[in-house]
C-alpha cells in the first residue's frame, strides 16, 4: 500500500512537470531573443532535490533552456547581479511557491524582479503552489506571515522592501498557475488548476 502511494505521488508529480514543460514550450515557441527560455525560482530546502529537480530535467528533456541556481548563493544578503540578469534574460519565470519560500529574502527579491520583468517586458510568470495554498501566498498568512515577522526581528523594519515583497507575492498568487497539494493521508499529491 505504501509503495503504491509513493508510485502514485511520483506519477502525479511527473504529470505536473510534463504539463509545466509543455506550457513553457508553447509560451516560448515564438521568441528567440532571450538567453533562457525559463528561470526557475524556488526555495531549495523545500523542493531542490525533489519536485524542482524533476521539473528542471523535464524542461531540459523538452529542449527548454532553463536557468536554475545550483549553488547555495542565497546565503548572501543581496541578490547577485548574475541572477538579476538571468531573470531579465528569461522569457518565462516558473515560481515554485512552497512552505518556506518567504523565509528566504533571496527568493522574495527574485520574485520582485520577476514581477517587474512581467510588467516591463511582458515576461510570462507561471506559479506553482507546492504544498501551500494560493491564498496563503496572496495574503501572506501562516508560514508566510511568520517569515515576515522573522525578517523584521532579524533585519529590522524595511518597509519599502517589505511592501515590494508583499505586492509581488499578491501579484504572483493572482496569476493562473497550478496548485500541487496534499490530499487524503498527506502522502499522495494531487494537482489542480489554481485559476
Amino acid at each position: 500500500q505504501e509503495c503504491k502511494r509513493e508510485r502514485d505521488e511520483q506519477i502525479a508529480c511527473f504529470n505536473e512537470e510534463e504539463r509545466v514543460a509543455k506550457r513553457a514550450k508553447k509560451a516560448f515557441s515564438s521568441y528567440s531573443s532571450w538567453n533562457y527560455h525559463v528561470f526557475l525560482s524556488f526555495r531549495g530546502i523545500d523542493t531542490r532535490k525533489g519536485f524542482t529537480h524533476r521539473l528542471y530535467y523535464a524542461l531540459l528533456d523538452k529542449g527548454i533552456h532553463t536557468f536554475i541556481d545550483d549553488d547555495e548563493i542565497s546565503k548572501g544578503e543581496d541578490i547577485s547581479s548574475e541572477l538579476l540578469k538571468a531573470i531579465q534574460l528569461s522569457k518565462i519565470s516558473v515560481v515554485v511557491f512552497s512552505t518556506n519560500y518567504a523565509t528566504s529574502r533571496w527568493c522574495l527579491d527574485e520574485l520582485v524582479k520577476i514581477i517587474e520583468c512581467k510588467k516591463s517586458s511582458g515576461q510570462t510568470v507561471l506559479p506553482i503552489f507546492y504544498d501551500v495554498d494560493p491564498s496563503i501566498v496572496r495574503h501572506q498568512r501562516g508560514t508566510f506571515a511568520d517569515a515576515f515577522t522573522r525578517h523584521e526581528q532579524r533585519f529590522g523594519a524595511d518597509f519599502v522592501r517589505e511592501r515590494k515583497w508583499r505586492e509581488a507575492l499578491a501579484d504572483a498568487a493572482n496569476l493562473s498557475g497550478w496548485d500541487l497539494h496534499d490530499v487524503a493521508d498527506g502522502e499522495q499529491k494531487q494537482l489542480k488548476d489554481s485559476s
